[in-house]
């Protein structure tokens, strides 16, 4: 029998493209670690990279919690980017809730071939939105997927807050005759979401009102109390979605008045040209809130002292229902039924 030769065994060291995320980052090991201790924790102070869960400290009050994930596409667009908009949509949904945010989980689902820079860029922007909402990012998790897994980037927070007063708002709480007022234009966010994702060159371009909401929505808690009796951030399927809840909830009608419904110059003449309804258009930094008619001209003091994009407005009423769960009147002589979005305008928009 003939004598083989064996060759030595041995396991192929990784490439690693120093520009791209590789799957190297995801494996465990000093790759991964580096990634995280340089890219990430070093610009999220308070992540504690070396441990698997954060010690938040005794929290006085009663806890909220929110959870959320964020697909957008692209990555980056007008008056925004994932990573902004990651903080700021986590925050708003606790903001909402009246209460006050404090702490950030952060997960991310790293695409195989992502370019470093571009990672950079989204873990900056999310370090300077965290810092301006006054939260800290306390503990994250990191995945790398093979390319075509996914799109770049999927980020996942967990929100943690506090209850800043006795007052629990809720679509129940509404009662005929409130008032319904929306905190700026509308429709921002998903046409910029749109224009940037088709390479619709607009000009001006629309830009996304994506920005968080907690510090106005505290005032108007504190300011109100019960007479706020909810509050919901108009994201996926615009105003119109949040008032079918809220018809859904209480059994009775809103009814609003198009003229009343704030937009930029820029967002009317795109949803003219495009044929979108723009209370069916996604939202960012803009809510609608549900309020005791003797105290709408105080709600709407505070509203406009907080505007950033433009003034609010009072857009219509809560009303017993006789037809539609929603009406909206066109100026075309009577109210008309608002059909409530069956399904997204323009996926992705978050």
């Amino acid at each position: 029998m003939s004598q083989t030769t064996s060759s030595s065994m041995t396991c192929p060291t990784p490439t690693i493209n120093s520009g791209e995320i590789s799957l190297s980052h995801g494996e465990g090991g000093r790759v991964m670690r580096q990634l995280i201790r340089d890219r990430i924790a070093a610009k999220l102070s308070d992540v504690q990279s070396s441990s698997d869960a954060a010690s938040l400290g005794t929290l006085t009050g009663e806890i909220a919690i929110t959870t959320d994930s964020f697909v957008v596409s692209p990555l980056f667009f007008p008056g925004g980017d994932i990573g902004s908009l990651a903080v700021h949509g986590t925050v708003n949904d606790l903001a909402m809730a009246g209460a006050k945010p404090l702490f950030l989980t952060l997960s991310l689902i790293l695409e195989e071939g992502l370019p470093l820079g571009m990672l950079d860029r989204i873990i900056d922007s999310i370090a300077n939105a965290a810092a301006n909402c006054d939260v800290k990012i306390v503990a994250g998790d990191t995945k790398v997927v093979p390319k075509g897994a996914a799109d770049g980037i999927f980020i996942n927070t967990t929100g943690v807050g506090i209850h800043e007063t006795p007052h629990r708002m809720s679509g129940t709480s509404i009662r005929s005759g409130d008032v319904l007022i929306v905190s700026g234009p509308v429709a921002q966010h998903g046409l910029a979401v749109l224009a940037a994702r088709e390479s619709i060159a607009f000009d001006p371009p629309p830009v996304s009102d994506s920005a968080p909401l907690q510090r106005v929505a505290s005032e108007l808690a504190h300011c109100l109390g019960p007479d706020l009796r909810t509050m919901r951030d108009a994201t996926r399927g615009g105003v119109a979605a949040v008032l079918h809840e809220w018809a859904e909830e209480t059994g009775l009608a809103m009814r609003i008045e198009q003229s009343r419904v704030p937009m930029t110059a820029e967002s009317e003449g795109v949803c003219e040209l495009l044929g979108l309804d723009p209370l069916m258009v996604a939202n960012e930094g803009t809510f609608v809130a549900c309020v005791a008619t003797d105290r709408a001209a105080e709600a709407m003091e505070i509203l406009a002292a907080h505007s950033l994009r433009g003034a609010p407005s009072v857009i219509g009423e809560v009303v017993q229902r006789q037809m539609s769960p929603v009406l909206i009147s066109r100026g075309l002589g009577g109210d008309q039924p608002l059909d409530e979005p069956i399904h997204a305008m323009l996926p992705r928009i978050c």
